[in-house]
């Protein structure tokens, strides 16, 4: 067996590739362990995979996994997770924010105090830009609340881990997996090695507002029914809110105040829309986990993967995250 594999996710990274490549293989080279690189290509239009291509040629180490359509960073990490052979797994990206210079002493953490786990944690975020540091920090802030207090504050999608934490990971019927919620919750023996967080080499961000939001969601969606639980919520005190509306509207009624026919509407109006909302939320609790039971279709499907013993072929691989 390979004893590491680094997993790297990349999307329009063609800027950044030879960058990447010329810190992490001196870095691998040196690390006097038999080791992979699954470079896993999300849809990338940018001629990305042509260039990892003509690396491969004089790199043997590396893989390229190219899925058909883009899927997004979580869905592409899960990709290179479940291709990924080795004994311990890391997963950095290829903009260079994650010094691979760490990868070493992560290794060396988790082979010098037994542990499956290994997380990046960033000390210094000075390189990001305030609105980034302070999205950031609500996001975690979020969901330390929501998942609970073992979620690092600092910590994102740079770790190292062990064979049984990846093997874990690719058991589980998770379609929208967030890996830095999940890793985790799975409650694995676990440690941290700190750094410096870096400017991204070249290219722009795969992390723009809009997929922040939704990266957001889908933790929030995954990790809780709170959503849900606050619409029930909502409906009763919108209920409360509604009677004492009751009152008032009679008095009016009782005052003559009022148009001949409008308490009666408006009456029906505030009560059918808190019932509404109240069993809108109890049947959400239901259908939410209905749906996220049932979920079946594929994540991503794989191009091809040089890996194979074939070479590079066309590998029909669909992972939908069943066990």
């Amino acid at each position: 067996m390979v004893t590491l594999s680094v997993v790297t996710p990349m999307f329009n990274e063609r800027a950044a590739v030879d960058h990447f490549v010329a810190r992490l293989r001196p870095v691998l080279d040196g690390l006097g362990v038999t080791y992979e690189v699954v470079a896993v290509d999300d849809g990338s239009s940018d001629g990305t995979v042509p260039r990892l291509l003509e690396l491969r040629d004089g790199w043997d180490q590396l893989r390229v996994v190219k899925l058909r359509r883009n899927v997004g960073h979580q869905s592409a990490l899960g990709a290179g997770l479940r291709a990924a052979r080795g004994a311990y797994v890391v997963s950095i990206d290829a903009d260079l924010q994650d010094p691979p210079e760490a990868i070493g002493e992560m290794l060396a953490k988790a082979r010098d105090e037994d542990l499956d786990v290994v997380y990046g944690v960033r000390s210094d975020r000075s390189t990001d830009t305030p609105f980034k540091r302070k999205t950031a920090g609500v996001y975690y802030w979020l969901m330390r609340r929501l998942v609970g207090p073992w979620v690092s504050g600092q910590a994102g999608d740079f770790r190292l881990m062990s064979r049984p934490v990846v093997d874990t990971l690719n058991d589980l019927p998770e379609q929208q997996p967030v890996y830095r919620l999940v890793v985790p919750s799975l409650g694995f023996p676990s440690g941290e090695v700190t750094y410096v967080r870096a400017e991204r080499v070249a290219g722009e961000t795969k992390y723009p507002l809009g997929k922040m939001i939704k990266l957001s969601l889908d933790s929030v969606t995954s990790f809780s029914a709170a959503p849900l639980k606050i619409a029930t919520w909502l409906g009763l005190v919108t209920f409360v809110i509604c009677l004492g509306l009751v009152v008032s509207g009679l008095a009016a009624w009782a005052f003559g105040v009022v148009v001949p026919g409008w308490t009666s509407l408006y009456l029906a109006m505030l009560l059918l829309g808190a019932v509404q909302l109240i069993c809108l939320g109890m049947l959400g609790e239901y259908v939410g986990r209905i749906y996220a039971s049932t979920q079946s279709r594929p994540r991503y499907l794989v191009a091809f993967d040089t890996g194979e013993a074939t070479g590079e072929v066309d590998v029909p691989l669909v992972t939908s995250g069943r066990a």
